[in-house]
């Protein structure tokens, strides 16, 4: 879908921060709220727009820190449907929160959150590796984020200012 210079705007600007107020990013965009109203709609209704999602840093809720793990999966395509079939099966798990097909190694790559390693491993063996079109896992645990999504995180409360001396 080609979108206009407008469109295009405004999904920029979404992308970095999906709770501006509508009536700034009107402003941001020059248009009316109104204008602005139907674009979003637009983009909405033809997925441009799939979600507005929010950045957690779990680690500073007591509690929900748990566990983040990516997995190279590599797996057998199924004839007329590929890696779409076996994709589809592995995404419907509530554990999966996303599922890219890759080129190199492995096929898949799986991000799965947890409470534990353990119930990670729980996962992988005893839900993933047992897929039929599943041939091989290999499991890595995300130690600490530095950035995700855009989002950088612990910057700390630096003074980023520049020194100006006379």
């Amino acid at each position: 879908m080609k979108l206009t210079e407008k469109e295009l705007e405004i999904v920029e600007i979404l992308e970095k921060n999906a709770r501006i107020p509508l009536e700034t990013l009107a402003k941001m965009a020059s248009l009316t709220v109104e204008e602005t109203e139907d674009i979003l709609k637009k983009l909405e209704e033809t997925k441009v727009i799939v979600q507005y999602a929010t950045i957690i840093d779990w680690r500073k809720v007591d509690g929900h820190e748990g566990v983040t793990a990516m997995i190279d999966v590599k797996v057998t395509p199924k004839r007329g449907v590929g890696f779409d079939e076996v994709a589809e099966r592995i995404y419907r798990f509530p554990e999966v929160k996303s599922v890219y097909l890759m080129s190199g190694a492995y096929d898949l790559s799986v991000v799965i959150e947890g409470r534990s390693m353990s119930e990670v491993a729980h996962f992988v063996s005893e839900k993933l590796s047992t897929l039929d079109s599943v041939i091989s896992t290999t499991t890595h645990f995300i130690m600490k984020k530095y950035k995700h999504d855009g989002t950088v995180f612990d910057q700390g409360d630096q003074d980023r200012r520049i020194v100006v001396a006379p």
